[in-house]
């Protein structure tokens, strides 16, 4: 395995937790990880060694959805329901308490705007610096900002008022 082969690799966790917060479905989740891997392999001689491969990487990603969204639309296509029994077999009071919340904070993520969830995403949940996500998004830092700003408002009034 080559260098750039093992730093996607070393990536997956971190496109699949972005794929997840750009489809918010699971499945659409590993198709577009996969659909980005098969883009960067495509494409390796457009990355430059010394600039930030996981920006790079996101920001396949992002355009990758893009496209998708845009086929979608245009052919009306319908998502399929996520598979039920996905998580069969799962015990214990705190993996369903942790489960719970989690599936809280995905579905308050859900209904924020596309634009303030990739922020949100990039940003507290990947850990990139504004300018690394304002790079990703191509956006100027102060329109990520603002973005980020009010997503992080939708999201606590949201999980303020979702809690007991």
């Amino acid at each position: 395995m080559n260098g750039l082969d093992h730093e996607i690799v070393e990536l997956l966790p971190r496109l699949r937790r972005l794929a997840r917060a750009l489809t918010r479905n699971p499945a659409d989740a590993d198709d577009l990880a996969q659909a980005t891997v098969e883009r960067a392999l495509v494409h390796r001689g457009q990355w430059r060694p010394g600039t930030r491969f996981d920006s790079w990487m996101f920001r396949i990603m992002k355009n990758a959805w893009i496209d998708e969204a845009r086929a979608r639309s245009r052919r009306g296509a319908v998502l399929a329901p996520e598979a039920e029994g996905e998580r069969v077999g799962d015990a214990g009071a705190a993996a369903v308490e942790h489960r719970l919340a989690v599936g809280e904070v995905e579905r308050a993520m859900a209904r924020l705007p596309d634009e303030q969830r990739l922020a949100v995403a990039l940003v507290l949940v990947d850990g990139l610096s504004y300018r690394e996500a304002a790079s990703v998004l191509q956006v100027p830092e102060g329109t990520l900002t603002s973005r980020l700003v009010r997503g992080r408002a939708a999201l606590l009034a949201d999980l303020g008022e979702a809690a007991p």
